[in-house]
């Protein structure tokens, strides 16, 4: 069975086409610079990497262009052999605890909750309707990044703010990443030959988040109502002090959008070092460049902060900590420093096993020592996989 696992962005269509139940990737690529001048997309087959300069009006063109390069190649005979279509949704609001079949009323509920996520969800919709009318008949499925996080319960997920804000404005924690959680969870059972696993995911990238899993099931993370909550990130801020928002427009004359878009986009590692690549800040870090330093200090203080709170939460029977995503999976500086932060927790980093323990490279696995009271583990994240069997599990059901 073929499935197609899609992640549209407002400018941009991430996609992989699946032989299931196979987990085959047969193809992949993405198309950028949809709408914008010098839009371009690259696929690749096997071994074989094709880029090309083309015109992407919009996402109807690159839809097409997509289902013709899996006919040319050969990968279908037809657009029938596309069994189902998964596309990853940021933002589920509080109405979606699982992937669902896309209709007409999901797409209108996404609609309504658009103003919760308005970067990410807009932009899917526009990739759910470039599908639905190139292949018209074919079953679609939602994959929401906020479904993992929706075991929190009453006193997790909601803020102490006034009570009726949640009732009438949905403000509350949501969380973020909840695909690549997922995903690291399952991963951790089929690793430790568990049914039920306890661990503490920490999906490091330039948008960052930890979760608390126990029992398989999440009961808290780090993102909240937006995913600018929790940890220092690569641009974000995380949490702040809310009162230097009107403290720091009251001295600058700022307004609230600009106030959003420092906090979003300025913050965080590019506002404390001037840079977030965390290759570039590595660098910096290891010739002991003074704000390079303080920003991975800081960072890395962040994410410690957060494991040393879920380790409590979880109530100390920890299987694993796990780091994911890129700086999580190819980043041993970071790792090696939040883990020697995490030593009263009798957590002992392995050095040799952190640095040779890179997944670009090809390599997963355990980083600590023998005599670590708690495991940790270095876990390749694969939220397209997730999204390939979620939408797999469903067709097979129907």
């Amino acid at each position: 069975m073929k499935i197609l696992s899609v992640n549209a962005g407002s400018s941009s269509l991430k996609f992989r086409l699946y032989e299931m139940p196979e987990e085959k990737v047969l193809m992949k690529g993405m198309f950028e610079r949809i709408g914008l001048e010098k839009s371009n997309y690259s696929i690749r087959i096997g071994e074989e990497k094709v880029q090309k300069n083309v015109v992407l009006n919009d996402h109807n063109d690159a839809v097409k262009i997509l289902l013709d390069e899996l006919l040319s190649n050969g990968l279908i005979s037809s657009l029938d052999e596309i069994s189902a279509i998964g596309h990853r949704v940021v933002h589920g609001g509080n109405k979606y605890s699982k992937s669902v079949v896309i209709t007409d009323r999901v797409m209108h509920e996404l609609e309504e909750i658009s103003e919760l996520a308005p970067l990410h969800n807009p932009a899917h919709l526009m990739g759910m309707r470039a599908f639905k009318k190139a292949v018209p008949n074919t079953l679609m499925i939602a994959c929401f990044d906020t479904a993992f996080h929706q075991t929190m319960d009453d006193a997790t997920f909601l803020y102490p703010v006034p009570y009726e804000w949640y009732v009438k404005y949905n403000v509350r924690k949501y969380g973020f990443h909840g695909l690549s959680h997922q995903y690291v969870t399952n991963r951790m059972c089929e690793i430790l030959n568990k049914d039920k696993v306890n661990i503490i995911v920490c999906h490091i990238g330039n948008g960052a988040s930890i979760t608390a899993v126990k029992e398989n099931k999440c009961i808290d993370t780090s993102m909240g109502f937006t995913p600018n909550a929790g940890i220092m990130m690569g641009t974000r801020c995380g949490d702040i002090d809310y009162s230097i928002i009107d403290y720091v427009m009251k001295k600058t004359g700022l307004t609230i959008s600009e106030m959003d878009n420092i906090f979003n986009k300025e913050s965080g590692l590019q506002g404390i070092a001037g840079m977030c690549d965390l290759r570039d800040l590595d660098r910096a870090f290891e010739a002991r460049e003074q704000k390079a330093v303080l920003a991975f200090d800081m960072y890395t203080n962040k994410i410690v902060d957060y494991i040393a709170k879920y380790y409590v939460k979880i109530g100390g029977n920890i299987d694993a900590i796990c780091f994911t995503a890129g700086g999580g999976e190819n980043d041993d500086i970071i790792r090696s420093e939040v883990l020697k932060k995490l030593y009263p927790l009798g957590i002992f980093v392995d050095e040799e096993k952190n640095r040779e323990t890179i997944v670009r490279k090809g390599k997963e696995g355990i980083i600590t020592t023998k005599d670590s009271k708690i495991a940790s583990y270095v876990i390749a994240t694969d939220e397209e996989l997730m999204i390939a069997r979620d939408t797999f599990k469903i067709k097979e059901n129907m």
